[in-house]
């Protein structure tokens, strides 16, 4: 992404995490799993993407295999279909390297969750799994980047298995971001459903080192300012709030993340998109990315923001 502590729990995650400790003989509903369990998927989620023998998950090395198979493993275990075109969606482009351009073979990831309300209408929501490997002998394990966005991904499907969506829902792992937007790229050049049927990409990218500015950053509202009124009633959650900007004009530079990850293609192929991601910290794109450096909490809060802004916009599209 973007080519360049403990904080408390939210009031409302606390008060849910104390209720599914307490005992009790009543059957639990469909609709309120015990969150302890979601969040303790949410943090194993990123631990076992970002460990060591993912080896960096770098595009068509067996550690991103590795990573690819077990995002494959997590979907099938919340009953997310894949779409006709299959599970995966392979793909062969030139990208970069610190040595110049390369041939990448690279995998998509695909499932499709069906709605109630626009079932002809999807909302592609996308994270990258991919990192940038191994460098000078280190393990880049890219934790925040972006094992962080996969799991608020695979969190935010579990969310609509339990209580479906208005809109029909792509739940995409993208690869080969790091190497140029590539799986991205190939997906809007080879979609599974037309794209005059996508009603917007929503792209998390970097999702749990909020605590450098408190804010989780929606980028976009700037090209699409009719969802700005969708997300801007939505509290903050815990130290984490939702933060508008990194897409005017006056936004310059690394400042500006219009073109800084996977949305950038579908905003090139003239789709609706919106960004999803925190600020840079100091341990962005080096070897020090790593698990432990996640706070819990405020990575909890950042993806119940991530999946009540959703919700948000499933609600108040196609009216």
């Amino acid at each position: 992404m973007r080519h360049l502590r403990l904080a408390a729990l939210s009031p409302l995650a606390a008060a849910l995490l104390l209720g599914a400790c307490s005992t009790t003989d009543a059957p639990v509903a469909p609709t309120a799993p015990q969150p302890s369990v979601m969040h303790a998927q949410l943090l194993e989620d990123v631990r076992i993407l970002a460990a060591d023998d993912m080896q960096g998950r770098d595009t068509g090395a067996p550690g991103g295999a590795m990573a690819r198979d077990y995002i494959i493993g997590r979907l099938e275990a919340l009953g997310v279909a894949a779409p006709p075109m299959g599970r995966e969606q392979p793909w062969e482009m030139q990208g970069r390297t610190r040595e110049g351009a390369k041939t990448f073979n690279g995998v998509n990831v695909l499932g499709v969750i069906p709605g109630t309300r626009v079932t002809d209408r999807y909302i592609v929501v996308t994270a990258h799994y991919d990192h940038v490997g191994t460098n000078d002998g280190q393990v880049f394990n890219g934790a925040d980047d972006n094992a962080s966005g996969v799991a608020t991904m695979l969190a935010l499907a579990a969310d609509l298995k339990r209580q479906a969506p208005d809109h029909s829902v792509l739940i995409v792992a993208l690869d080969g971001e790091e190497r140029g937007l590539l799986g991205a790229k190939h997906f809007v050049e080879a979609p599974p459903v037309p794209l005059a049927s996508i009603s917007m990409n929503l792209n998390f990218d970097m999702t749990a080192r909020a605590e450098t500015d408190g804010k989780l950053w929606v980028t976009g509202t700037y090209q699409h300012p009719t969802f700005r009124p969708l997300l801007e009633t939505i509290p903050a959650n815990g130290a984490v709030a939702l933060a508008f900007g990194k897409d005017t004009p006056q936004d310059t530079g690394e400042d500006n993340w219009v073109n800084s990850s996977d949305h950038a293609a579908f905003h090139r192929a003239q789709v609706p998109f919106l960004y999803f991601g925190v600020n840079y910290h100091p341990d962005y794109h080096r070897p020090s990315d790593d698990f432990e450096r996640i706070t819990p909490s405020v990575f909890i809060s950042a993806t119940e923001l991530s999946i009540a802004g959703f919700r948000a916009l499933d609600r108040g599209l196609d009216r």
